[in-house]
């Protein structure tokens, strides 16, 4: 396959996992329309449609099937989805000449970090029951799959100078764990904040878990990503940064406030161990955090102008570097591709 038909194959990998967590979004909400329905019975209901029946409960026992039934479907097709996902990250990398990671631009960061997101629910399914997380998960990576196709996508380009380094890798994939972990405790934080107000006894948060669980939960996710986010950015942040641009600290905005979501993060886990927090406080100040890392990774992007992390933004090289990188039948393809308004996808 060519570099622009790898790049086509990618693009219809994200499509084809962004169709599968929509659907496993509806299978989700179906579980919760269900289980609305079947808490709307009271008991007496339930009685007399048993004295309707001759004593039977087949007619009862069909709600909650269905609700099982969705719940699993919701799984397994978000399982399928981040399948997907993969594929379309790795044909995305292998669109590129040379081949390279697919985190070149924030385009490619936000596949990277929705497939993370999807990963870590799917995995944390596996020791502890969090399925009823699943709607929420699906909607964010629905809509940051959405917000990535049509308003940040870019051409699949070579790595600048900055970005062709070994601590790419190890500095971008220690990021994009810590942001799936805290976006998943932040997802958990807001529930609680939710859960502790309602006293619904139907519908989501009826589903949910007590609000101590949901805080153990958004602890869990916190404490295993705040490790991951320090080796990041104060580890090998600053040695790629020593690399590329000769300082390990060049105050650029980026790391800026990389540092201050290290802060907030901080002061949320010292707070839990020695103030004792717990709850809503520790809630509002995980979401600070998580509104401090997406500012980061978006704000900055549009609102500065003098970061060193400019590439982020995919500017596309002049043709003639592009035209030379292809042979001469694959050239049009990627001229095409690169600089045309709306270059070739399915």
């Amino acid at each position: 396959m060519t570099d622009a038909q790898w790049e086509v194959f990618s693009y219809q990998g994200v499509i084809g996992a962004a169709v599968l967590y929509f659907i496993a979004m509806l299978a989700y909400f179906f579980e919760l329309a269900s289980l609305r329905s079947a808490a709307r019975l009271t008991a007496q209901e339930q009685e007399q449609h048993e004295q309707a029946a001759g004593g039977s409960t087949q007619a009862l026992v069909a709600t909650p099937r269905r609700t099982e039934v969705a719940a699993r479907l919701g799984l397994v097709l978000t399982v399928f989805a981040v399948v997907v996902h993969l594929v379309a990250l790795v044909a995305r990398g292998l669109a590129a000449n040379p081949n390279r990671v697919p985190w070149g631009n924030m385009y490619e960061f936000t596949i990277s970090g929705t497939f993370v997101v999807a990963l870590i629910f799917v995995l944390a399914t596996l020791r502890t029951d969090i399925e009823w997380l699943g709607p929420l998960v699906t909607t964010f990576v629905v809509a940051a799959l959405m917000a990535a196709f049509l308003g940040l996508d870019d051409a699949v380009l070579p790595l600048p100078d900055a970005l062709n380094s070994p601590w790419l890798v190890i500095h971008v994939v220690s990021a994009v764990i810590s942001t799936g972990a805290f976006t998943i405790g932040a997802l958990l934080s807001g529930l609680y904040l939710a859960k502790e107000r309602s006293t619904s006894t139907t519908g989501y948060l009826a589903r949910v878990p007590e609000p101590k669980v949901l805080d153990r939960l958004s602890y869990r996710m916190h404490a295993f990503g705040f490790p991951v986010w320090t080796f990041a950015v104060l580890i090998t942040g600053p040695i790629w940064a020593h690399q590329a641009w000769g300082a390990y600290w060049n105050w650029d905005p980026k790391e800026v406030w990389a540092f201050i979501t290290w802060v907030v993060y901080a002061a949320y886990l010292h707070a839990r161990a020695t103030a004792g927090w717990r709850g809503r406080n520790a809630a509002i100040l995980a979401l600070v955090g998580a509104a401090t890392l997406w500012f980061n990774f978006i704000g900055i992007n549009f609102f500065s102008s003098s970061s060193q992390h400019s590439y982020a933004e995919g500017a596309a090289p002049e043709t003639s570097v592009v035209v030379g990188l292809a042979g001469p039948v694959e050239a049009a393809e990627e001229v095409g591709v690169v600089v045309g308004a709306d270059h070739a996808r399915a």
